[in-house]
């Protein structure tokens, strides 16, 4: 039983436990126009079972006034609304980072762990308890530029969006 709980091809354990599902798939910005993957998340008995696959992430990259690419925030954002608008700030619609309980910037609901990109591929399986699928269905998910230092206010000073996803019942 262990293994199908660490094999992401086997679906097995999380057909056989998951109460509900959720998924999203990734629409890229002008900043990204490569960017493609999905997100996943699985209701266990005691939390959620978050996994991603992306390619395409732009390559790590640090400019001269400061402005880093990568690794890449990434988290739950108020609204499912992933519009790119003009270009220079898309998918504002989204608004910003979910935080239900009202707690500092690190301790969202909606804050999640940076993707690392590998030659432009990031895959990561987490969990969290901070929430239920039902909780997180009709919100988006979005990938920004830079890392998340998880301690400015209100959002960790992560940059651009670079990607977005409406995260639908599964």
């Amino acid at each position: 039983m262990t293994n199908m709980l660490y094999n992401p091809n086997q679906g097995m354990y999380r057909q056989q436990y998951a109460s509900q599902t959720a998924s999203a798939e990734f629409s890229s910005s002008p900043s990204a126009p490569g960017l493609k993957g999905s997100v996943q998340f699985y209701q266990m008995p005691y939390g959620v079972e978050v996994f991603v696959y992306v390619e395409g992430l732009p390559s790590f990259k640090k400019e001269k006034n400061g402005v880093q690419t990568g690794p890449h925030g990434f988290h739950i954002h108020e609204k499912g609304l992933c519009e790119i608008g003009d270009g220079s700030d898309p998918f504002a619609t989204a608004d910003g980072h979910w935080n239900p309980d009202q707690q500092p910037h690190g301790n969202h609901a909606g804050d999640f762990p940076v993707l690392f990109s590998n030659q432009g591929r990031a895959r990561m399986i987490f969990f969290t308890d901070r929430f239920q699928v039902r909780d997180i269905i009709g919100r988006s998910v979005i990938i920004h530029q830079g890392p998340d230092d998880y301690q400015s206010q209100p959002s960790g000073r992560s940059g651009k969006r670079i990607a977005c996803a409406v995260i639908q019942s599964g």
